[in-house]
């Protein structure tokens, strides 16, 4: 299941004119993909309380919920004020197991600076869209 739609509804949404070129986000999430892995595999070497791995590993697995949530919020039912809102907890789902890797793991953190660097930059572009196209989901 395909979720995020680049169709119509899409490409007439008023958007910033900070907003990257489509063609960007692909790379974007490649990088910040082999980013989470290394600090997954990192995570897990280093990590040797088995509690704080097992909560180290299940805020792994809730980030990749809520990132598969936001792009059903905003591209397939097309509510950008929803995905808004859910992107306050995706971010909180990326800085969690920074804050546990520094803690547990050294420099670990690192390899999701971008990651957090990035949904933060959407967030604030979700943000913008919102405010241009609002209200969503109306009668």
């Amino acid at each position: 299941m395909k979720l995020t739609i680049l169709d119509d509804w899409y490409y007439n949404l008023k958007k910033p004119s900070w907003q990257p070129p489509d063609w960007l986000f692909g790379p974007a999430w490649t990088l910040i993909f082999i980013g989470e892995v290394t600090a997954a595999v990192l995570g897990w070497e280093a990590i040797r309380n088995p509690v704080i791995l097992a909560l180290f590993i299940i805020s792994l697995l809730v980030n990749g919920i809520l990132n598969i949530l936001w792009s059903l919020f905003f591209f397939k039912q097309r509510r950008p004020d929803i995905a808004l809102i859910e992107s306050g907890f995706l971010w909180a789902s990326v800085a969690f197991p920074m804050f546990i890797l520094a803690l547990y793991a050294g420099s670990c953190w690192i390899f999701l600076l971008p990651y957090l660097l990035w949904v933060s930059f959407a967030n604030m572009l979700n943000r913008k869209i919102v405010c241009l196209n609002a209200p969503f989901g109306g009668v």
